[in-house]
Parts: structure tokens; C-alpha cells; sequence
């Protein structure tokens, strides 16, 4: 399988775009020469939204990744996909994308108001949820939400850039979670940064789809801080709107 250029690394917000069927898959998924559809990685779901083409369309219920770099579309429902080699346009669910790319920012700036080691992670549309390596529960979790949204009101940049592997292994420390180590082996990693190089909070290695300054995440809600095995403790962020 031909990998599929990512569009999504080149700019989060394209909400439509075209491309041309490339190959199908045995199961009856569709693999395009560039995608705007993230595929499930990194706790972040996959991207759902349509494809159109000259004589029908089909419901896009979320995107995987394939063998060689090939983004695999998942439809909703079995249904006639559109012919090798077709020019087509995607339309992503903006709503859903949007949120998980707020949720997902959120997430960059709970490890920083938390800066413990991250043992996982998960993002929905109206929530995420990180691990983290914490043997006691904090003392003043109200500290912590007023820090989140402390950290939001700022509306500082997010900005991503790449560096190649050996710098990464140089620099172990830009890699917050434990669980899931940033994908080597293609020569460059993607970094993301929240704020600029004068007052950077953040820094770390990421594949994922963000907002473009922390304003845009919005209000967040601390949800329960649960103990979840010997050391680890769960924290979940909810978006307030």
C-alpha cells in the first residue's frame, strides 16, 4: 500500500478537499493519494465525514491507518465505493474534528499544569482523559483547573515543527508518555508546540490535530481523578461549551 499524503499535518483546518481513489481494500475500505480524514492513533479517534463523486457519495465513519503509510477510509455502511482511479471531494464532520483538535490541546496543557509522566490517554468529542504517574492524588484539584484555564486565557500559539530522529533520541526529554512512544523510523518526528520560543510551555512529540492558539480550546471542567493501579492516577478534562 502507497502511503497517502496527510493533509491534516499540513493544515488542520481543511474541511474539504479533493483527491482520487487510489486502491480498495478486502474489507471494503477506500485509500486516496492525500486524505483531509485523520486515522485513529495516539488516543485521538479517527475522522468521519462523506465522499462525493460523479454519480454517488458514500458516509465516511472513520479513518485507520494501513501498511506503508496508506489511510485507510472506513464507510458507515456497505455501500457501491467509488471506482479506482475517481477524482472525488472529501467533506470532513467539521464539529466532531474540531472538538477532538480542542480536546486534544487541552490534553498538551493538563500535562502541563500536572508535569508528571503521562502513561496514556484518550480523546472523545466532548472529553479527554490522561494517565499519569502519580502514586498520591493532588491536594488542590480546584488549583488545577484554575490552571488550565489560566493557561487557555493566555492564548498562546500552537505551532508544530519536525526534527529528525536522532535529535529526538537526544532530547528524551521532550517524550512525556511512558505508554506510547512517538513513531521512529521515517527519519523526522512532529513536534508541537504551545507558545513561542520566549514563552514556550510545551514542547513535545505529536501526530495529532490541534487547535491554533489555546483561546480556541475554551472553558474546561476537571472531571474525578481516579486511582487506577499501584501508581497511576486518571485525569479527566471536559470542554465547557
Amino acid at each position: 500500500m502507497n502511503p497517502t499524503n496527510p493533509l491534516f499535518l499540513e493544515d488542520a483546518y481543511i474541511r474539504d478537499a479533493k483527491g482520487t481513489v487510489r486502491s480498495h481494500t478486502p474489507e471494503g475500505g477506500i485509500v486516496l493519494d492525500e486524505s483531509i480524514f485523520y486515522a485513529t492513533s495516539g488516543g485521538q479517534p479517527g475522522d468521519s465525514g462523506k465522499l462525493v463523486w460523479d454519480g454517488g457519495q458514500i458516509e465516511i465513519a472513520t479513518c485507520v491507518k494501513g501498511e506503508g503509510g496508506g489511510l485507510i477510509l472506513v464507510p458507515a455502511e456497505p455501500a457501491a465505493l467509488p471506482p479506482l482511479g475517481a477524482e472525488l471531494m472529501q467533506h470532513l464532520e467539521w464539529d466532531r474534528r474540531h472538538r477532538h483538535m480542542r480536546v486534544h490541546t487541552a490534553l498538551h496543557l493538563l500535562s502541563v499544569a500536572i508535569p508528571l509522566p503521562v502513561t496514556g490517554g484518550s480523546i472523545t468529542a466532548e472529553k479527554g482523559r490522561l494517565d499519569f504517574d502519580m502514586p498520591d492524588a493532588p491536594e488542590d484539584k480546584a488549583q488545577i483547573e484554575a490552571t488550565l484555564n489560566d493557561l487557555v486565557a493566555a492564548d498562546y500559539p500552537v505551532t508544530d515543527s519536525w526534527i529528525t530522529d536522532r535529535e529526538l533520541a537526544e532530547n528524551p526529554q521532550l517524550i512525556k508518555t511512558m505508554s506510547v512512544k512517538p513513531p521512529v523510523g521515517a527519519g523526522f518526528v512532529r513536534l508541537v508546540r504551545i507558545g513561542d520560543e520566549v514563552s514556550q510551555i510545551d514542547l513535545q512529540p505529536c501526530g495529532g490535530t490541534h487547535v491554533a492558539s489555546t483561546g480556541e480550546v475554551g472553558p474546561l471542567r476537571l472531571g474525578k481523578i481516579e486511582k487506577k493501579g499501584r501508581q497511576n492516577r486518571r485525569v479527566s478534562v471536559f470542554l465547557d461549551t
